[in-house]
C-alpha cells in the first residue's frame, strides 16, 4: 500500500518504488531533491499535478526529455525532514542520509530518528512549522542553501560552497555553471562519436547514419527496423513477410514439389536438373530432363580408324600410335602422332636422304666449320659438342669457352695467380718456387746465403719462411731493426754491481768497476786524479811525478792498426817546452808504441791487433823539460779489448 503524507494544503502519493540516492538541489525558496523515489503531488481534494521523476531540474530551466515538469507547490514533498520521517515510517535505515548531501542529511538523520510512528497506507499531515521546529539546525548558515546557489557546508569559520558534477563554480564563489565537457575534452565519447554538451552532463551522439533498415536509439546505438512489424514492406498478398538484419524478405505461401521452383508470382515451375546440376548422370549416360525430374540413358557412340572409347564409353578419343612398343619409325626417325594417324620425321641432326628414304646424320661440325664452337667440336649422332683447349671450359650456352680460374682449385702450395688460359704459382717472402713441380714453395735459408753473413751482426739463425738474429747475453740486446747487436750500458741502466766507492765503467758487452787508489805523498783530487802532497826541500820527493791521471779505453779486436789511442801533453804549453813520452809498465807484449807529435804532445799508437778480449793497464810517463826544469807526468791508461760481433 503507498504511503501518503500531506504537507501544508498538499498530499504527496509515493509510489512502490525502491529508494535511490538522493541530491539536494537549492531553488530560490526552498530544497528539492534530484532522482527521488517518484511521488505524485497535489492540493487536498484535487488530482495529482506533478509526478518527479530521476534527474536534476530547476524551476527556471527547461525540463530535460527524461522528466516531467514540476511546480513550486511540489517542492514541499522533498523537505529533507519529511524524507527522514518517510525512512522511519518505512522502516529504513536512518544512515541514508548520507546520499542526500551534508546540510538536508544531518535533517534527514534526526527526524528520521525522531520520527513519529505511523502506519502504511494511513495519511500523515505534518504542518511547514512543525518541520522547522524539529530541525536541529535551524540556524546553520547553509539552512536554505546559504549563499550557495547548489551545495553549501558550514566549517564553522567560513562557508564553502560547492558544485555538482557536471557544473564548476564561477570566480565569486556561489554561483554554478555548466561544464562544456566537449570543450573542456571531459567527454569519453569514442571515435565516429560528436559530443553534444547538455545541462550538467553531455551525450554521445552518432556522427554517421545507421544506413537503411536500422534506426538510432536513445542510447547512441543503432537498432534493425522491423519492417514485418512495422507494416513498412511490400510483400504481395501470397507471400508472407520474414524480417532480417537490416531488410527482409518475401516468403511465398504456396510451397512447391521436387523438382519445382516458384518464380516471382509465386507459380511453380520445371527445374532443369540437366542444366543446374553438375553431372546428375553417371559417367557414360546422357541426362535427359522431364517434368519435375530427369533420367539418366547410356550414349554408345562409334569410333572410326585411329580412336578408341575412352574409359568411361562416353567419347571417342585418338589412338597414339607413337605410344606402341613396336617401333614403327626406322633408325634417326622421330614419331609424331597427329590426330586419327602418325609420321615419322628425321630427328633432329638427321636429313632426309631421297634415294635410300633414310635419315642420315649431318655432321654440323664439318658443315658449319668455326661457326658453332669457340675451340674444339665434335660430332656426335644427331648432334655435335663443343670443348675446349686445357685451362679454359665451357661457358653456360655449352659453345664458348671462357678462362678457367685454376686457382679455386688451390694447385699450388701458397699463392696462386690465376692468367688467361693458365694460372702461376708464387711464394711468400721466405719462400721460393720449387725448381722440380713449379708449384712447391721451399724455405729460403737466409742464413746460409752468401750475403748470410751480414743479415746478423752476431748469429743468424733459419726459420720457415724467414730468419732471426741473436745477441750474447748477458750485455747486449737486439736493436729495433731486429739484425744489430746495441750494446747493454749498465753504468746508465744501473744494472752494474760496482760498491759506493767504485765508478761504473762501460765497455762493449760488459762494465768494469773502477777505484781510483793514490800512492804515498798523493792527494786524491776527484775521480780521476791523484795531486802530489807539498815536498818541503825533500829531494826523494822532488822526484816524484807531479800529476798521477787514469783514462779508460774501449775498443773491439777488430779495430784497424796501427791507430792513435791516446794524446798527451802540458795543458799550458810554452815556448821552448820539451817533453819526453815514453810507456813504464803494460807493454811487455809489445801491442803499443809512442811516437812524438811535436816539441810539447806525443801519442800512444797501437801497432798490432789484440786477437782476444782482454784488459790492459798501461802506464804512460811524460817528462816536461822547461826552463831548465824536468817535471814528470804519469797516465795511468786502462785499456779494455771487447769481442767484435
Amino acid at each position: 500500500m503507498p504511503l501518503i503524507l500531506t504537507v501544508a494544503n498538499k498530499i504527496c502519493f509515493k509510489l512502490e518504488v525502491e529508494l535511490k540516492s538522493f541530491r539536494v538541489l537549492r531553488s530560490p525558496t526552498v530544497w528539492w531533491c534530484s532522482e527521488l523515489e517518484i511521488w505524485i503531488c497535489s492540493f487536498e481534494g484535487g488530482e495529482p499535478t506533478t509526478t518527479v521523476v530521476h534527474g536534476p531540474f530547476l524551476p527556471s530551466h527547461p525540463t530535460p526529455s527524461r522528466t516531467v515538469g514540476i511546480e513550486s507547490r511540489a517542492w514541499k514533498c522533498c523537505y529533507c525532514c519529511l524524507l527522514g520521517k518517510t525512512a522511519q515510517v518505512q522502516g529504513q535505515s536512518c544512515e541514508q542520509s548520507q546520499l542526500i548531501g551534508y546540510q538536508c542529511g544531518q535533517v534527514f538523520r534526526a527526524c528520521c530518528v525522531k520520527g513519529q510512528e505511523g502506519t502504511e497506507g494511513s495519511i500523515i499531515k505534518i504542518s511547514d512549522e512543525e518541520v522547522d521546529q524539529e530541525d536541529p539546525y535551524l540556524h546553520d548558515r547553509c539552512r536554505g542553501g546559504g549563499p550557495c546557489t547548489q551545495q553549501c557546508r558550514d566549517t564553522g569559520s567560513s562557508v564553502v560552497c560547492s558544485c555538482f558534477v557536471g557544473y564548476q563554480l564561477l570566480s565569486d564563489g556561489v554561483t554554478c555553471e555548466d561544464t562544456n565537457e566537449c570543450i573542456t575534452g571531459m567527454h569519453n565519447c569514442g571515435i565516429g562519436q560528436t559530443c553534444v554538451n547538455t545541462v550538467g552532463s553531455f551525450r554521445c551522439q552518432r556522427e554517421t547514419s545507421c544506413g537503411t533498415g536500422y534506426e538510432l536509439t536513445e542510447d547512441n546505438h543503432c537498432k534493425d527496423i522491423d519492417e514485418c512489424e512495422s507494416g513498412t514492406h511490400n510483400c504481395l498478398p501470397d507471400f508472407i513477410c520474414q524480417n532480417t538484419p537490416g531488410s527482409f524478405r518475401c516468403r511465398p505461401k504456396l510451397q512447391c514439389m521436387n523438382g519445382f521452383i516458384q518464380d516471382a508470382l509465386g507459380n511453380c515451375i520445371d527445374i532443369n536438373e540437366c542444366l543446374s546440376i553438375n553431372m546428375p548422370c553417371p559417367v557414360g549416360q546422357m541426362c535427359i530432363n522431364t517434368d519435375g525430374s530427369y533420367t539418366c540413358q547410356r550414349n554408345v557412340p562409334n569410333c572410326g580408324r585411329g580412336y578408341h572409347l575412352n574409359e568411361e564409353g562416353t567419347r571417342c578419343v585418338d589412338v597414339d600410335e607413337c605410344s606402341s612398343p613396336n617401333q614403327l619409325c626406322g633408325d634417326g626417325h622421330v614419331c609424331v602422332n597427329s590426330p586419327g594417324s602418325y609420321r615419322c620425321d628425321c630427328r633432329l641432326g638427321y636429313y632426309f636422304e631421297a634415294i635410300s628414304r633414310t635419315c642420315i646424320d649431318v655432321n654440323e661440325c664439318r658443315h658449319y666449320s668455326g661457326r658453332l664452337c669457340a675451340h674444339k667440336c665434335e660430332n656426335t649422332p644427331g648432334s655435335y659438342y663443343c670443348s675446349c683447349t686445357v685451362g679454359f671450359k665451357l661457358s653456360t650456352g655449352g659453345r664458348l669457352c671462357e678462362d678457367l680460374n685454376e686457382c679455386e682449385s688451390n694447385p699450388c702450395s701458397q699463392e696462386c695467380a690465376n692468367v688467361y688460359g693458365s694460372y702461376q704459382c708464387y711464394c711468400r717472402r721466405g719462400y721460393q718456387l720449387s725448381d722440380i713441380d713449379g708449384i712447391t714453395c721451399e724455405d729460403i735459408d737466409e742464413c746460409a746465403l752468401p750475403t748470410g753473413g751480414h743479415i746478423c751482426s752476431y748469429r743468424c739463425s733459419n726459420v720457415p719462411g724467414s730468419f732471426q738474429c741473436t745477441c750474447p747475453s748477458p750485455g747486449y740486446r737486439l736493436a729495433t731493426n731486429a739484425r744489430n747487436c746495441q750494446d747493454i750500458n749498465e753504468c746508465v741502466a744501473e744494472t752494474h754491481n760496482c760498491l759506493f766507492n767504485e765508478t761504473c765503467f762501460n765497455i762493449q758487452g760488459s762494465f768494469r768497476c773502477l777505484s781510483l787508489e793514490c800512492p804515498e805523498n798523493y792527494r786524491k783530487s776527484g775521480d780521476t786524479r791523484c795531486e802530489r802532497l807539498p815536498c818541503n826541500e825533500n829531494k826523494e820527493c822532488q822526484s816524484l811525478p807531479l800529476r798521477i791521471t787514469s783514462y779508460h779505453l774501449s775498443f773491439p779486436t777488430n779495430i784497424q792498426v796501427p791507430t792513435d789511442i791516446f794524446r798527451m801533453g802540458p795543458s799550458n804549453a810554452v815556448p821552448g817546452d820539451k817533453i819526453l813520452l815514453s810507456i813504464i809498465s803494460g807493454n811487455e807484449e809489445g801491442f803499443f808504441t809512442t811516437k812524438k807529435v811535436n816539441n810539447y804532445s806525443g801519442i800512444v799508437v797501437m801497432k798490432q791487433q789484440i786477437r782476444e778480449p782482454r784488459d790492459l793497464l798501461l802506464t804512460i810517463q811524460m817528462q816536461l823539460f822547461r826552463h831548465g826544469t824536468v817535471s814528470a807526468f804519469i797516465a795511468k791508461l786502462f785499456v779494455f779489448v771487447s769481442a767484435q760481433l
